[in-house]
């Protein structure tokens, strides 16, 4: 048992803790958003119920997004997780409870192309890799291996205040053709959200999907309105100027989503893990150029949860701050 001396839970004996400690210690050191939803009593049922039959959690993963630490945990038999975000304070930021569901046949399946990251300069991963802890996207067959970058500088993704979208780094930089192609769509029309807003009308937003060799197809979604510098049947290069990054679709600020398919129609089609062409395969928390090098990114900002669960996912997400970019 762990001993109630202990003063704080820290992210080196936060698997003990969960599994054999106090729920009241670890409730107490929670943020108060997430205080106002669940109550003391909800939290050690919860955690109690979420421990049955697991012998011991092990930290699998550690990823740096700001003030805050997220470490993954999972229990001995591979289907529990628990993703929790420490702040420099030893605030409890973000808890998720959630199943650990893998696809290993679609993980194991790479695209037969290979491609470049569609950007200039350098971007961060905010979504990426190959569980939802990381990408949330990779519970969706349509979008498992997609990715979301933003632009950070001075260890933001914004400058000044989050009401406008030429205040984030990302509006308006140039996005390119992530590998050789025919243009096969274009949607060009529509209007960029407010930020903290979402068309979830319009999903992708302003788009492009590109037709590449051995039937493979990329989607570049949420560019700006009327920044689409191609048209539908032009043949474009790998690195090849598209447009201009936006905010327009199901996006709350100026990002980029791209991901690789099997077939033209993002709705329907099964998303394939892209085969860089350096090798390497960035996940969230890189800082990623056009070749991909691999960079893990000490941001001093955890400002941003993505809401792609809902409560009856068995989540604790705190604090609920921007909603989802592209499902």
């Amino acid at each position: 048992m762990m001993k109630d001396a202990v003063d704080y839970i820290s992210p080196d004996n936060f698997g003990a803790f969960f599994l054999e400690g106090n729920p009241e210690k670890i409730y107490k050191q929670c943020n108060k958003d997430f205080k106002k939803l669940v109550t003391i009593g909800q939290f050690k049922e919860l955690v109690q119920s979420y421990n049955q039959n697991v012998e011991s959690y092990q930290l699998i993963d550690t990823t740096l997004l700001g003030s805050s630490t997220q470490y993954l945990w999972l229990d001995n038999h591979s289907d529990k997780a628990i993703s929790v975000a420490f702040d420099s304070m030893n605030t409890i930021q973000h808890l998720l409870l959630k199943p650990y569901i893998t696809f290993p046949e679609s993980d194991n399946h790479y695209s037969k192309n290979t491609y470049i990251m569609p950007i200039k300069n350098e971007w961060f991963v905010f979504w990426g890799g190959t569980n939802e802890f990381i990408n949330y996207h990779y519970i969706f067959e349509s979008q498992r291996y997609a990715y979301d970058l933003v632009v950070m500088k001075d260890k933001q993704t914004y400058k000044n205040n989050t009401m406008r979208n030429k205040n984030y780094f990302a509006f308006e930089q140039e996005v390119v053709a992530p590998a050789d192609g025919k243009v096969l769509k274009v949607i060009n029309t529509i209007i960029d959200n407010t930020p903290g807003e979402m068309n979830e009308s319009q999903p992708a937003g302003n788009y492009v999907i590109l037709e590449h060799p051995n039937k493979e197809y990329s989607l570049l979604a949420h560019f700006k309105q009327q920044s689409i510098a191609v048209k539908e049947g032009d043949v474009v290069k790998q690195g090849q100027i598209i447009g201009l990054c936006g905010n327009s679709g199901n996006s709350s600020e100026p990002h980029i989503h791209f991901q690789v398919m099997d077939s033209p129609d993002y709705m329907t089609c099964r998303s394939i893990r892209i085969r860089f062409n350096d090798g390497l395969e960035p996940i969230q928390g890189d800082t990623v150029t056009q070749s991909t090098q691999k960079e893990k990114e000490k941001m001093d900002t955890f400002d941003k949860v993505e809401n792609a669960f809902t409560l009856a996912d068995v989540f604790l997400l705190i604090p609920r701050i921007i909603g989802s970019f592209f499902k």
